[in-house]
């Protein structure tokens, strides 16, 4: 581990003394460096080395997100036992993100990311050698997956909420357009991957692969500096009238507490909330697939559908120095979830299924932007004693805001039609948003 010879670019950026230019050389980004991915957080070290762990490790996941259901669905021929096996997942995802929130903010966080990432490799390789050995068991599949999903829940939050330390606060929101285009490009790329994959060298090949680009995260992890608690003021005190760190429900509690009280980070999370649990009609594409957009072939209509969020999400992510430097976080947020909403209204009246995919595609650069915003604002919004716990409870919205949209749109999409259920959550998006935006003037006005 490196300490005291490291350099700021190696320990993480100062806050004083930066230069004054937003490409950290006292000159604006100028002529085409204005519209590309915005790069300057990967000058730093510490998150470079995050980065790439990540770039690798997110393909690397999805292989296993892939595996895991076609080998449940190979051994029971039951959608519905790979339905329960995603909510055998679900559950401890939601509860260890919540408590790894709150131990991310009692504990160096660099330690926790090492010792659930050992735990998630050690699964990954327990997972190849039941496959390998051709152990059919349904049952010990999903406990794998949720204990995974459990290390994971405890992980996230402290990877989340490290990025503030180590990059600097003007470079946030590249930070997380970065971040954000790692993860979109392996949802694009992990599952083609995997579908090319399984029919050369097998499925239980898969599972390994994950294992071993996991040893690289954990190597990278290795490499950063140590990211203890910052005590302020009123932590230190509560610390020393306690007698010790912890992170039990209380803690827990007290996160929730702190965003009803901050109203900003409060409509950070009910932004993303609206957008997904009214906006994201993924539940409808199958239906739409053989109805509407039949006539250009069921299975390459449903792949298209399904792609086209990601890929939109992808382009905003390459073009993320077209709105990265933009310090009204708030507004963004906001201008964003009117335009995902505007784009699944459009979705929602399309015939055609080109249509349908560049409305969809739009609507992905939409939620890439809002990704890249509401990250910031958690990051600088909240205080570091405060970060894992906010990063904890923004996983438990990130994973349930799509489920609860999955039964809304099936539920609506039965009763009044696909592409009713489609436009009317669409507008439903636009008009709460900008209420909400109307009835906290703070949170428009926010600035970075």
């Amino acid at each position: 581990m490196e300490t005291a010879r490291n350099t700021e670019e190696e320990t993480g950026p100062a806050q004083e003394g930066r230069p004054a230019g937003p490409d950290g050389d006292g000159t604006a980004a100028r002529g085409w460096r204005r519209w590309v991915m915005d790069v300057r957080p990967l000058r730093h070290r510490p998150f470079r080395r995050l980065w790439a762990s990540t770039s690798i490790t997110t393909i690397g996941s999805q292989l296993t997100a892939v595996a895991v259901p076609k080998q449940i669905y190979d051994l029971t021929g039951s959608s519905a036992w790979v339905g329960y096996a995603s909510f055998a997942g679900l559950l401890p995802l939601v509860v260890f993100a919540l408590w790894g929130g709150a131990v991310a903010d009692r504990v160096d966080r660099r330690t926790l990311m090492l010792v659930t990432g050992v735990g998630i490799a050690v699964i990954s390789v327990l997972f190849w050698a039941q496959s390998a050995a051709g152990i059919h068991s349904v049952a010990l599949l999903m406990v794998l997956l949720a204990a995974q999903q459990g290390l994971f829940g405890i992980n996230f939050p402290a990877r989340s909420a490290s990025i503030a330390r180590l990059v600097p606060a003007e470079e946030l929101p590249a930070a997380g357009a970065l971040q954000s285009t790692v993860a979109q490009t392996g949802m694009v790329l992990g599952p083609l991957l995997a579908g090319a994959l399984i029919p050369l060298i097998g499925l239980s090949t898969l599972y390994l692969i994950d294992a071993v680009a996991l040893c690289f995260t954990l190597w990278a992890v290795w490499r950063l500096p140590a990211l203890p608690p910052l005590d302020t003021g009123d932590e230190a005190d509560e610390r020393k009238a306690r007698g010790r760190r912890r992170a039990g429900g209380r803690e827990v509690a007290d996160g929730f507490r702190y965003i009803v009280a901050q109203r900003v980070l409060l409509l950070s999370f009910l932004a993303d909330i609206v957008a997904m649990v009214f906006g994201m009609p993924r539940a409808l594409f199958p239906q739409l697939a053989s109805g509407t957009y039949a006539p250009w072939g069921e299975g390459f209509a449903l792949g298209l559908l399904f792609a086209a969020i990601p890929i939109g999400a992808v382009a905003g992510g390459l073009l993320s120095g077209t709105f990265s430097r933009a310090r009204h976080h708030g507004l963004m947020v906001s201008a964003a979830v009117v335009v995902w909403g505007l784009a699944i209204t459009g979705f929602g009246l399309s015939g055609g299924l080109w249509w349908a995919a560049a409305f969809l595609a739009v609507a992905g650069v939409a939620d890439m932007v809002s990704m890249v915003f509401r990250g910031a604002i958690l990051q600088s919004a909240a205080t570091d004693d405060m970060r894992g716990r906010m990063q904890g409870i923004f996983t438990v919205v990130v994973a349930g805001g799509p489920r609860l949209a999955d039964l809304l749109h099936g539920t609506a999409g039965s009763l009044f039609g696909p592409r009713v259920a489609v436009t009317a959550g669409g507008l439903l998006v636009v008009v709460i948003m900008l209420a909400l935006t109307a009835a906290v003037p703070s949170f428009r006005r926010y600035t970075a």
